[in-house]
């Protein structure tokens, strides 16, 4: 099938004429479908179609809105299955995450129609009398919102739902390696009823992001992906002064203390650093270990990676999937070798999966270092794969100074059953999100999701904290005095 861009209500070809081809990770000969390689022009075509549909939509009640999101969530839930098998095969994690995925589409969907009915502000007393003061939030105007590929519903959601709530209107672009997945989204808010322009879509390259970051009528730039593309995306909106949020990267650390209980730490780490490939903001790409259960947890993590099946997502006997592309393959192979040369001790895996139905598809052995040192390219730079950097301490103060020690800030945890070091933990790593027995993986909508340093600029998606990125406050003040009155000057007698 070929498919195209969204773009004032009406389902249209590129300007280009151009198609890219989307294939699966996991089988490059099965091609999911072709998609419109889309230029600025094209961009700007949306741009002007959610300006104008801005207008209307910004006056419509935000319970209205909300309604309409609720029918959006019920309709992602009924199609939930067909929406993560179409996101396995295009983005290659197991069914089981793809759902996963699928389902905090439909609970952020969900929460937001909740805040329809909210969008709570402010009233308090004014320091006057027979004055009346009150804050509210209103809409912006309209957001680019730019995506990656490994969760192709969930952080799109994340995005559109506070962005349509709050009475804004959306162009999206999502990730080239995960268009099928934006369509399925868009047509379902579409099929709910959202209004011509309220939401657009255009698939494409670097040149179309860029066109989003910098058009004059674009007022939120909302993107999740790299550190460096996040810089470049925020030099690209500073001129005009928009609002942007930026969600990068993360080198998440788990620290795993002598009094763990050693198999739940184990499943934790295997999860955190294996779950999606390795291939979340959030994996646990570094282990912290007490020296006492060092090598009791190294045999464990090392027997229950060297167990794991790989293969296609769409298998339910496998638990890891493909990278998602050649591109990250390479990224990951270039990281072992980085890991060997800097002499750490190669525990297992290690090597691109080649043989039989392998040689169709980007595929990893599980991997797992240990005698890492933290100062290590492995210990310090995101590799977005299926490789784990384990690191011995000798104190709950060295594993958080460890923990703290790169560019990063998005999340971590402990494994402790002591309730002291816990809490000591809690407040000392310097994150965004904190686990206690848990991996680094497992953010619930209701909650703000984001990181520190190099992960974020200090906006916050999911649970209440979105509506700050998608809205403005506006202080109102109503006096019926029928005089003028001075505040901070005409003090009344009391």
């Amino acid at each position: 099938m070929t498919f195209q861009n969204c773009i004032g209500g009406r389902w249209v070809p590129s300007r280009s004429g151009k198609l890219f081809d989307n294939r699966n990770p996991a089988d490059r000969d099965d091609l999911i479908g072709r998609f419109q390689e889309s230029t600025p022009e094209d961009a700007a075509d949306a741009v002007a179609a959610a300006r104008r549909a801005y207008e209307s939509w910004r006056l419509v009640p935000a319970p209205r809105r909300a309604e309409i999101l609720f029918r959006a969530a019920q309709l992602i839930a009924e199609r939930k299955e067909d929406f993560a098998r179409d996101m396995t095969r295009e983005m290659g994690k197991v069914l089981e995450e793809t759902r996963g995925d699928v389902q905090e589409a439909i609970d952020m969907t969900y929460f937001m129609a909740g805040e329809g009915r909210r969008l709570y502000g402010q009233t308090v007393p004014s320091e006057l009398p027979s004055k009346f003061a009150m804050s509210i939030r209103q809409p912006i105007g309209v957001c680019s919102v730019i995506t990656p590929w490994n969760f192709p519903m969930a952080i799109p959601s994340w995005k559109i739902a506070p962005a349509l709530v709050c009475g804004n209107t959306v162009v999206f672009k999502p990730a080239t390696l995960t268009p099928l997945s934006a369509v399925n989204f868009v047509k379902v808010l579409e099929e709910a009823g959202v209004p011509p322009g309220v939401v657009n879509l255009v698939t494409g390259g670097a040149d179309v992001g860029t066109l989003l970051s910098t058009h004059p009528d674009v007022s939120v730039v909302s993107f999740t992906g790299s550190t460096a593309v996040g810089r470049t995306v925020s030099q690209h909106a500073a001129p005009t002064f928009k609002k942007v949020h930026l969600e990068m990267g993360g080198k998440n650390v788990i620290i795993v203390m002598d009094d763990a209980q050693l198999e739940l730490a184990v499943e934790g780490c295997l999860w955190g650093g294996f779950g999606t490939t390795g291939q979340r903001c959030t994996a646990a790409s570094r282990v912290v270990v007490h020296e006492r259960l060092y090598e009791a947890f190294v045999d464990a993590l090392v027997r229950r990676a060297g167990a794991l099946r790989v293969g296609s997502g769409l298998d339910p006997s496998v638990q890891m999937g493909p990278s998602v592309s050649e591109a990250q393959l390479a990224t990951v192979v270039t990281y072992v070798e980085i890991g060997r040369q800097e002499g750490a001790t190669l525990l297992t895996g290690g090597s691109r999966l080649t043989a039989g139905a392998y040689a169709r598809g980007f595929f990893h052995e599980p991997t797992v270092f240990g005698d890492v040192r933290p100062e290590m390219r492995i210990a310090q730079e995101e590799i977005f794969g299926p490789v784990v950097a384990v690191m011995r301490c000798a104190s709950l103060e060295e594993a958080v100074t460890i923990g703290n020690g790169v560019t990063y800030g998005l999340s971590a945890s402990i494994y402790t059953r002591d309730v002291n070091r816990a809490f000591t933990a809690m407040r000392d790593l310097y994150t965004g999100i904190f686990y206690v027995n848990a991996p680094t993986i497992g953010a619930e909508v209701h909650l703000p999701f984001g990181g520190t340093k190099s992960t974020g600029n200090g906006h916050r998606e999911a649970g209440t904290a979105a509506l700050d990125v998608f809205s403005e406050w506006k202080s109102i003040y109503v006096d019926f005095s029928g005089r003028l009155q001075r505040a901070q000057i005409d003090t009344p007698e009391l």
